[in-house]
């Protein structure tokens, strides 16, 4: 089982997957298997803490079994499952807990929801007579009743209508008795609730009402949680179902009753209530409202079994008040008077902070029911509202600013986050219109439109902000209107709206970076405009910061849109900043004060731009701060300054370090050790300053103060705020020891002072107030002051943002839903919001998860703890201990005892100050960790987390735990040791449950910092310790342990293993209890419960088990049936966390034990937990989804529910941002993309073109006219329409009522399609065959082409961007492929006219650099790729190619293409480069297609130049990338080359996607000799020819080189350009796909061989280094790259060596100063390249392994063939001096190859030819060593002959006779004399004699033979035994053919001997032929006929002669031959009436 392939349903076990070892069953007498029973006997029999267990195992697989069953199972096993059932309710030991009552429920459920319902009235009065028993029935088995009840009603009530009331009285009932029962009083709301759930119709009005009036009783008066959570919960029942209380009396009840609720302290209770009050809204909802008095309501007649009244306590009885009621209306509200309702109480002064929150969830909840039909519609009147009626309300603006800010951040979360993502594309367009439309009503310009009021503002613009990232790029259909409206509210005078507008501008911007430089000029001209009016009476220094303000922020953009800046522009801010600061000195200090703010942010802002920008002003920027912050004057001169001049001071210092930290923040790359000290001395200063100010820093007077809003004290916090800051910074980016010792001295007691003194913090009057009622303060955390006595804003709940990083820490049981955000909001007395820093528009991120900066006081606590983290382990061990000794003495300070709130806040402060340096020294975070292991520093460590341990805070305590874990971890095993006995002993001693929970996390934390490894030891104590707690009864002391024990598990892998039964049997116990659940009897219990997720720590530790154990669970039966009985039960439970956890779990399993799950339900389940309400279970199936179907994609959608595709892309559409949507669709697509293109492509086309209906839209605003695709002819315009596009698609009128989908989701849908066209285009590119996946794309190509062009054509630039790259690679796919109906035509010639109106959008006026370059791209490929060969049809293409050149070959300012004009520098880079890069494709596919000559002819005299400044270019940047380093004064000269850095990175990557097509452009204009490129190459200039006629020999246009090579000494002027460019290429490992590379270093390699000629670098590549290092890298490449690129660099070696100086020059005298020895040693090495390439290939070479097979490889072959030609080349150009070496190489490798087994078949026959042109040349030699050097190479010939003949391997017999061919070569080719007198040549022709008498290589021997023979190499042995062969007659097979072969050589032979010896040998060969023919008969007759003649013709007169001088014998056997032949002459010249003439022979030689 555990073998097979994970997940798939075939290879599952046939038994249920999941099910544990099943309960009994008993078998009838026929074999069917009986329902299951339960044994009591065996029940009873067991342990009592065992009997839970197996009733929980029991009821669990019964539900299962139940669950599963048909309706007619249901109904056959329904009676004995309800006797079961039955049972298990009337147990008394042990009781029905609420696992097992669930259990129960469902099988209820399940067997009267699926089977009939014959026993369904039996069950019901079974049950309500369990209920109706009294006191002799327990109060448990009653609460299993109720339950059971509940279920039964809901799943068949509407079949046993007549029985609901009955149930309900009994249910009801029960209420007076159940007083002391908290849980059985939540199960009777519970089983109400259900009951009128699942009757379907209005239950009976009178017990309706009496619910109604026992649940809002409830609801005001019980305090328990549960019960109110259930009561809200039958309450929204009762108002979906009936139709009673829909009047405004009811409402008005229900309502009190339900705000009521929302005041609790219990988040589950508000969230009932919310949503019971939102279900009564929702329902009364109506267009328009009404009044009508509700009309009377005539009863329903009473059932039969209608209780009686006396049967119903006597507060049933009384459903009315006596007193007289004002009459009922019905209700009915529209919208807007439905939020009034809820604005009304949520602005009503008495209303908590709880209760506001509850009310904004019900605000959500409402809007959500509506739908998003409606909240489209009326988006309007939503934004409106909760502008002006909640964030404008008068009480929160001059009251309580936390009320304000938590209205705030409650008004973002319903109107960005819910409302927001329920709108479509076109209703979000719609909603900024009218925010936009808002928004210019500020300043006031109509009468009739009163200016918004500041907080209007405030929520506007943070809605639009919103929308604008929602939106993207789509933004831009109303990005003029936006960028006016943001400009106009940044002069408002309010610093919030500000600070928003800024942020909204940079979120703008980023969107639509086309507007960033006009928004960065329109801002700095309107500071410049304001600026100069300052000192006047126009004058406005908020308006000068709203602009500089938005500068920054605009400018911060820059670094990111790198193509839309401008170096001009950026120069111009920071000289107006600088003048700023000058002449901030002689202005009034007011005046003053706003020029150097305005400065600062400037510069600040400009930091952004990074390294590049700023290194280039750092000393100016170093001095401007040393000015700004200088060291103070001594307290006597500060102490005389009033306080104007000190706020004065401390501004101008605030505002320079807001400039530093934006510099520390995007400029780490400069901060030197010199830098770094500099900037500490300066922090120094300004620490100086803060201690020498005064003591009184506030002033009553207003003329005192330097802004009427802010005192001495707030500048002195924001400047404290700001030290702390920049410090921080310093310290985590600053090499180690850069800063200086004095500013740690300095700074750290600062910092403990400022969160943990109890004297340092600012009182407001609230927090005075409430000090002052020390006796009513409960806890820090709900002060909600905004301050909160001093505490951090880092902390809350147990969220714990980390102080270094800024990362947020979540809790595991925090939830992340938008309703769980408002929750969270009120956890904490601090909110933040953007304007509490103004450097946040700037500095801060724009993602949602991006935390707002706190208060400045608030701030100033997070950034002192930050710098006690980062600086305590630096310091020195007494510098600790007196640190650590400041800190605890402030815990235990005097005043603090009358302050327990400061005392709160402090504890809170230091628990995290103290676990982050404990994190710090462990490297967790920051970049210098330090240490804390002196021993009095640990102590004083420890001593202070125990107190923080101890505290009564649950943050504090997680904080402190926390700490110690980490503490422990760096101090040692002694003090672990210590440790873990001191939380033991307080366990055991303290009963304080706080205390307990606290050391049971710090013992998990202990063992999860040490590991598994080194906590082992620790191990069995502290598991012991956790199960033991965990057996707790108090939930705060159990729910902690068990997270613990998770904790623990984890972190201690295999080594828990011992502990997972235990473990396990342990949670399974607490699982079934009812002392660990909500439903607990125990009101506190029940209460504390409700607030600690006690069950989904269960669940987590199962999780943890199931981690521990992974695959081995499918060897453990038991434990993974407890484990699956487990997670089956938390499936099934209802509580998010609960569910989440299941998640995970049944994730695990799919990993560990996949063939024990069953894969069907579980699809199934993540499919459905997609639809959840919450985002999180959402989330986390998709993740679960994605998990699987990246092991097996097809197969999850086969198992899924029809619709799941679908369902995917919806969310999709509502989550573009969902990222595990995404990795489904890429994974699917990458498993079967290229086995199903065509399914694909269907995809992509549908989700292109899908619409969905949404409601009609008022039109609000004028749409703006967008481009779109100039469809100007029939044809493309029918084609558009069919493609679903028109003009204004992404921007579509308000009223359609049809949408398309976002255009993220179409934009992913092409990214889709082009990664799906690049697989299947790599996979053609290396398969042999035809590609199925290129045949199936062929056939969609029409298809495809369409969904390009739509894409092309859109309003959003990223798509059209993709879709010009898929029309690219369909061209370069399809280009030339014919029509497979029409082959004359190309396939895609049917759709140039679409192609080409595709590239027109792309050089619109509203076009971008990054289309324009792609269509350039498209353009070229088009031309290339030969669709239309006429230059005349290519029409506007080719237009447009040749007007873009003129434009970009003009060095000018103004450079476009098309309409697409103002180009910045960056992006004219980007979109030259692709031009010239689209004309060098043009002119590399020239020499292919040869129509492109016509085409770049005309202009190549333009582009070589202007090819050759862009790689020197390119050069430039990419060897010199610190040039604007050293460009001197950066004021002056070119701002270009001033600023090369900055755009160094940007610019990079436009040459490097370019370079090599223009290298490869010249290298082929190289290799045609052009004689124009020599001279471009120089640096000449073109000289055209005389009369302006091409020469005769142009090519291109330009004059052919005379023909040879072309030597010269130095090399062209752009040379080590291009040489340079290529060889880093070649050196640097690139991170691309290995294919891309391969193919890439191909291409570079191929240009390289072109550019190492003569006539381009001459001799400058054999200079030293050049050489050197050129060898090393082909070396490298040699042995790693691949045999395509191994044979270009052979050619390129064997060039080298044939132009080498030493080569064509001889050795007379030194060249370019080198030595002679130098020279032959360069020819060597590129010799040994060769040699190299050979000994990879061929075994014996070498002792390395080969890397090809020679047998399959074919390229290997080649390869082998081109090295040895090369070899052979090189050879005859050597240096006479060293040619032996070389030659005795050449022929090591020649017979090595001979000898070779794997080379016999392929290589030797590719070999010979080449040895035998080897031989030639080396035999033209005539030096001695010669001749020895041939005989050796013979004898080792011989010596592998003699080798071959004994058959040892396969290979012998094709070795042997290749070695007689080589042989045979060798002895041919040499002149004759040389080795004839050799012995060994004797020899051979011996073994060759032997071989021709042997079968198998007889043919082989009788060619070499021949060949001897006609060479005249030992003739006499060869021609004795060929005669002796002929002659003599032979039984072997094949023998005869060979025998034809010898008699065919004799005659050729014959006829090759001069005359003298001619007739001998005639006489001879024709004795030898008859005697053949008389040994052989008359089988021969024929071909020896045609041998005698063909002697005959050799010597006529010599043939006659000895014919007539035969004996009688011979003679009339050479008739009968002659005949013989003669006769099938005529007969087959019988057969034929034409024939030529013959010449006839005559035959009776008698006559003559």
């Amino acid at each position: 089982m555990s073998s097979s392939r994970p997940g798939t349903p075939a290879q599952r076990p046939s038994t249920p997957a999941t099910k544990p070892a099943s309960p009994r069953k008993d078998n009838t007498s026929n074999g069917e298997p009986q329902p299951f029973q339960l044994d009591l006997t065996k029940l009873h029999g067991l342990p009592s803490e065992q009997q839970d267990l197996y009733l929980l195992t029991f009821t669990a697989d019964l539900a299962r079994h139940v669950e599963a069953l048909d309706a007619d199972g249901a109904s056959a096993e329904q009676a004995s499952i309800k006797k079961e059932l039955f049972q298990i309710i009337n147990l008394i030991q042990p009781a029905p807990t609420r696992v097992i009552r669930s259990n129960v429920g469902r099988c209820f459920t399940a067997i009267f929801g699926k089977g009939n319902r014959k026993l369904l009235y039996e069950s019901i009065n079974d049950l309500v007579a369990i209920l109706n028993a009294g006191k002799e029935k327990d109060t448990r088995t009653k609460h299993a009743a109720v339950t059971s009840l509940g279920a039964v009603l809901e799943a068949a009530g509407d079949r046993a209508m007549s029985l609901s009331p009955l149930a309900c009285a009994a249910t009801l009932k029960m209420l007076k008795g159940a007083s002391n029962d908290a849980g059985l009083r939540a199960a009777i709301f519970r089983a109400l609730g259900r009951t009128i759930l699942g009757i379907k119709v209005p239950i009976d009005e009178d017990i309706g009402r009496a619910i109604w009036k026992q649940a809002r009783k409830v609801i005001e008066g019980d305090k328990s949680f549960l019960v109110q959570q259930n009561a809200c919960w039958c309450l929204e029942q009762l108002v979906h179902c009936t139709t009673y209380f829909d009047n405004s009396n009811d409402f008005e009840k229900l309502q009190a009753a339900v705000l009521k609720s929302m005041e609790s302290s219990c988040v589950p209770v508000r969230h009932a209530a919310a949503s019971c009050l939102a279900t009564q809204l929702v329902k009364s909802f109506s267009g328009f409202s009404r009044n009508d008095v509700v009309p009377t309501i005539r009863k329903p007649k009473k059932s039969r079994k209608q209780v009686k009244p006396e049967d119903m306590d006597e507060e049933i009885e009384r459903t009315s008040s006596p007193a007289p009621e004002k009459p009922a209306t019905a209700l009915s509200y529209t919208l807007v008077e439905m939020l009034r309702i809820l604005s009304n109480n949520y602005c009503r002064p008495s209303t908590s902070n709880r209760g506001r929150a509850g009310i904004a969830v019900c605000y959500i909840k409402l809007l959500k029911a509506l739908g998003e039909g409606v909240v489209e519609e009326h988006y309007e009147e939503i934004a409106r509202h909760l502008f002006s009626d909640v964030m404008d309300y008068p009480g929160f603006a001059y009251g309580n600013k936390y009320r304000l800010l938590m209205s705030r951040k409650f008004v973002r979360v319903i109107l960005e986050r819910v409302v927001g993502r329920m709108l479509g594309e076109t209703a979000q367009l719609n909603a900024c219109r009218f925010l936009l439309n808002v928004i210019k009503d500020y300043p006031q310009a109509v009468k009739e439109r009163p200016e918004p009021h500041k907080q209007v503002l405030v929520g506007a613009v943070s809605a639009l902000t919103s929308l604008t990232q929602d939106l993207g790029a789509a933004i831009g259909a109303v990005a003029d209107s936006c960028r006016e409206g943001l400009l106009q509210v940044l002069q408002h005078p309010s610093f919030t709206v500000q600070i928003h507008a800024a942020r909204a501008l940079r979120a703008f911007v980023l969107e639509c970076p086309q507007h960033l430089l006009p928004t960065v000029t329109i801002c700095m001209n309107s500071v410049s405009r304001e600026i100069g009016q300052l000192g006047t009476q126009r004058q406005s220094p908020k308006r000068c910061l709203g602009y500089a303000h938005g500068l920054a922020a605009v400018l911060s953009t820059s670094s990111q849109h790198p193509l839309y800046g401008s170096v001009d522009v950026y120069a111009r801010v920071l000289q107006q900043a600088t003048a700023l600061l000058k002449a901030a000195g002689s202005s009034d200090l007011r005046v003053s004060s706003c020029q150097l703010q305005v400065a600062w942010i400037m510069i600040g802002g400009l930091m952004s731009l990074g390294p590049n920008f700023v290194k280039i002003h750092l000393s100016q920027l170093m001095l401007l701060w040393k000015n700004a912050l200088p060291k103070p004057l001594s307290k006597d001169n500060v102490s005389q300054r009033n306080m104007l001049e000190q706020s004065y001071l401390a501004h101008v210092r605030e505002c320079a370090l807001g400039a530093i930290k934006a510099f520390l923040t995007f400029n780490q790359r400069l901060l030197t050790t010199d830098v770094s000290k500099r900037l500490s001395v300066l922090l120094e200063n300004t620490v100086a300053f803060l201690q020498s100010l005064p003591d009184r820093r506030t002033s009553d007077e207003p003329s005192n103060r330097l802004s009427p809003a802010l005192q001495l004290h707030d500048y002195e916090v924001m400047v404290r705020r700001r030290v702390f800051q920049c410090f921080s910074q310093l310290l985590k980016l600053s090499p180690i020891g850069s800063l200086e010792t004095t500013a740690h001295s300095t700074i750290l007691p600062l910092a403990v002072a400022s969160f943990s003194d109890a004297e340092f913090y600012a009182p407001s009057s609230l927090s005075v107030a409430i000090a002052s009622a020390a006796a009513s303060f409960e806890t820090i955390w709900d002060v909600a002051d905004n301050f909160g006595f001093g505490v951090n804003g880092l902390a809350q709940g147990l969220d714990v943002r980390d102080p270094v990083d800024r990362r947020l820490h979540g809790h595991w049981s925090s939830r992340q839903g938008d309703v769980d955000t408002l929750d969270q909001t009120i956890l904490s007395p601090v909110t933040s919001s953007p304007e509490n820093d103004g450097s946040f528009c700037y500095l801060g991120g724009m993602s949602e998860d991006e935390e707002s900066p706190n208060p400045a006081g608030t701030e100033t606590v997070n950034a002192a703890i930050t710098v006690f983290a980062l600086c305590l382990p630096l310091q020195a061990p007494r510098v600790q201990e007196s640190s650590l000794e400041q800190v605890t003495s402030a815990m235990s300070a005097v005043p603090l005892q009358k302050d327990p709130a400061r005392k709160a806040a402090i504890a809170v402060n230091i628990a995290l100050a103290l676990t982050s340096a404990c994190k710090v020294a462990n490297g967790e975070s920051g970049t210098a960790k330090g240490e804390l292991r002196n021993q009095r520093t640990e102590k004083g460590l420890q001593h202070l987390l125990h107190a923080c341990l101890k505290d009564s805070d649950e943050s504090v305590r997680h904080m402190a735990a926390d700490g110690i874990g980490r503490l422990c971890c760096s101090a040692g095993n002694a003090f672990t040791a210590a440790e873990v006995t001191y939380l033991t002993e307080t366990i055991v001693n303290n009963r304080e449950p706080h205390v307990r929970a606290g050391c049971a996390l710090a013992l998990a934390s202990i063992h999860s910092q040490l590991g598994g490894m080194a906590a082992g030891f620790h191990m069995k104590s502290i598991v012991g310790i956790l199960m033991s707690l965990a057996a707790d009864t108090h939930p705060l002391v159990h729910v902690w342990a068990l997270d613990s024990l998770a904790q623990v598990a984890d972190s201690a892998g295999l080594n828990f293993s011992g502990y997972v039964t235990s473990a396990i049997g342990m949670l399974s116990q607490l699982y079934a209890s009812d002392s660990h659940n909500v439903e607990s009897a125990s009101l506190a219990s029940s209460n504390m419960s409700m607030g600690l997720p006690v069950v989904a720590a269960v669940a987590r530790g199962v999780d943890a088990i199931i981690n521990v154990l992974g695959p081995d669970l499918q060897d453990m039966t038991k434990a993974r049936d407890m484990i699956m009985n487990l997670v089956y039960s938390f499936s099934k439970e209802t509580e998010v966390p609960i569910l989440l956890e299941s998640l995970r779990c049944l994730e695990h399993l799919s990993l560990y034990a996949p063939g024990y799950l069953d894969f069907a339900p579980y699809v199934t389940r993540l499919q459905a937990d997609i639809d959840h309400g919450n985002d999180e279970i959402s989330s986390s199936a998709l993740h679960g989804l994605f998990t699987i179907m990246r092991r097996d994609a097809p197969e999850v959608v086969r198992t899924a529910l029809p619709g799941l595709e679908e369902r995917l892309w919806d969310y999709l559409n509502s989550r573009p941002d969902q990222i595990h949507v995404r990795h489904i669709f890429t994974n699917w697509l990458q498993q079967t993309g290229p086995s199903d293109p065509v399914g694909w492509i269907q995809r992509c086309n549908t989700i292109l073109t899908k619409t969905k209906a949404k409601v009609e839209q008022p039109k609000t605003a004028p749409v703006k006219d967008t481009a779109g695709p100039d469809l100007q002819d029939e044809e493309v315009a029918g084609f558009a329409a069919a493609a679903g596009v028109n003009k204004d698609e992404d921007t579509a009128a308000p009223s359609s009522t049809q949408e398309l989908m976002r255009w993220q989701v179409r934009l992913f849908a092409m990214d889709c399609l082009h990664s799906l066209i690049g697989m299947i285009s790599k996979e053609a590119s290396i398969s042999v065959d035809e590609s199925p996946g290129e045949a199936a794309l062929q056939d969609k190509v029409a298809d495809v082409v369409r969904i390009a062009f739509s894409a092309s054509t859109a309003g959003v630039t990223s798509l059209r961007v993709v879709g010009l790259r898929i029309v690219d690679q369909v061209l370069q796919m399809f280009g030339r492929t014919p029509d497979p109906d029409f082959s004359e035509a190309m396939l895609l010639e049917q759709y140039q006219a679409q192609i080409s109106s595709a590239l027109t959008p792309a050089f619109a006026a509203d076009s971008s650099p990054e289309l324009a370059a792609e269509a350039v791209n498209v353009c070229a490929t088009f031309i290339a790729t030969g669709i239309v060969t006429d230059i005349d049809r290519m029409g506007r293409i080719l237009k447009l190619l040749v007007s873009a050149l003129d434009s970009f070959s003009r060095d000018t300012e103004i450079a476009s293409i098309g309409d697409l004009k103002g180009l910045s520098s960056n992006a004219q880079v980007m979109v030259r480069m692709s031009v010239f890069a689209a004309w060098a494709e043009l002119q590399i596919a020239s020499g292919e297609q040869r129509y492109l000559v016509d085409v770049v002819k005309p202009h190549i005299a333009q582009l070589v130049p202007l090819w050759l400044t862009s790689l020197r270019e390119y050069s430039r940047l990419r060897f010199e990338p610190d040039i604007s380093a050293t460009t001197g004064n950066p004021i002056s000269g070119d701002l270009d080359t001033v600023y090369a850095a900055l755009n160094r990175q940007t610019l990079l990557k436009f040459y490097q996607d370019s370079w090599l097509s223009l290298v490869d452009a010249i290298a082929s204009l190289i290799d045609e000799d052009s004689e124009f490129v020599f001279d471009a190459l120089d640096g000449k200039h073109a000289q055209p020819h005389e009369d302006g006629k091409e020469q005769p020999n142009g090519i291109n246009g330009i004059v052919r080189k005379s023909t040879g090579i072309n030597y010269r000494e130095e090399p062209v002027a752009f040379f080590f350009v291009l040489f340079g460019l290529a060889f880093e290429s070649l050196a640097v490992r690139s991170n691309d796909d290995d294919i891309v590379t391969a193919q890439r270093n191909l291409d570079i390699l191929r240009a390289l061989k072109k550019i190492l000629r003569p006539s381009v670098s001459g001799s400058a590549v054999y200079q030293e280094v050049v050489f050197a290092e050129t060898m090393d890298l082909l070396d490298r490449m040699v042995l790693t790259e691949s045999l395509g690129v191994q044979t270009i660099i052979v050619e390129i070696a064997r060039n080298l060596c044939m132009v080498h100086p030493s080569s064509r020059q001889g050795l007379q005298t030194p060249i370019n100063g080198e030595t002679l020895s130098d020279d032959i040693e360069q020819l060597f090495e590129l010799t040994r390249i060769i040699v190299l390439v050979l000994a990879g290939l061929i075994p014996g070479l070498a002792d390395t392994p080969v890397s090809a097979k020679l047998e399959t490889s074919e390229e290997a072959v080649s390869l082998v063939r081109v090295a040895l030609q090369a070899l052979v080349d090189v050879s005859e150009v050597f240096p006479s001096i060293i040619k032996s070496d070389l030659h005795a190489t050449i022929l090591h490798i020649f017979v090595t190859i001979l000898g070779t087994g794997v080379c016999q078949a392929a290589v030797v026959p590719q070999a010979l030819p080449v040895l035998r042109r080897f031989i030639v040349s080396l035999a033209e030699d005539e030096r001695s060593g010669t001749r020895h050097q041939l005989q050796n190479t013979l004898s080792r010939m011989m010596s592998i002959l003699r080798n071959a003949q004994g058959r040892e391997t396969d290979a012998s017999l094709p070795c042997e006779k290749n070695t007689l061919l080589a042989i045979t070569v060798l002895l041919t080719a040499v002149p004759n004399g040389l080795l004839e007198t050799d012995a060994t040549v004797l020899k051979f022709a011996a073994e060759l004699c032997e071989c021709l008498e042997t079968p198998l290589t007889s043919r082989v021997a009788a060619g070499c033979i021949r060949t001897l023979l006609m060479a005249n190499v030992t003739v006499e042995p060869l021609l004795s035994k060929t005669i002796t062969f002929l002659s003599s007659s032979s039984e072997l097979e094949g023998m005869d053919d060979t025998k034809t072969v010898v008699a065919q050589t004799l005659s050729m032979y014959a006829a090759k001997q001069p005359a003298e010896r001619r007739p001998a040998a005639v006489a001879l060969f024709i004795q030898t032929l008859l005697l053949r023919a008389m040994a052989d008969g008359t089988k021969v007759y024929m071909e020896i006929s045609t041998r005698l003649l063909e002697l005959a013709n050799a010597d006529n007169a010599a043939f006659r002669a000895i014919v007539a001088g035969l004996g009688g014998d011979r003679r009339r056997v050479l008739e009968q031959v002659l005949k013989s032949g003669s006769g099938v002459k005529r007969t087959n010249d019988d057969y034929g009436t034409d024939h030529e003439p013959t010449i006839a022979l005559k035959l009776n030689f008698g006559a003559a």
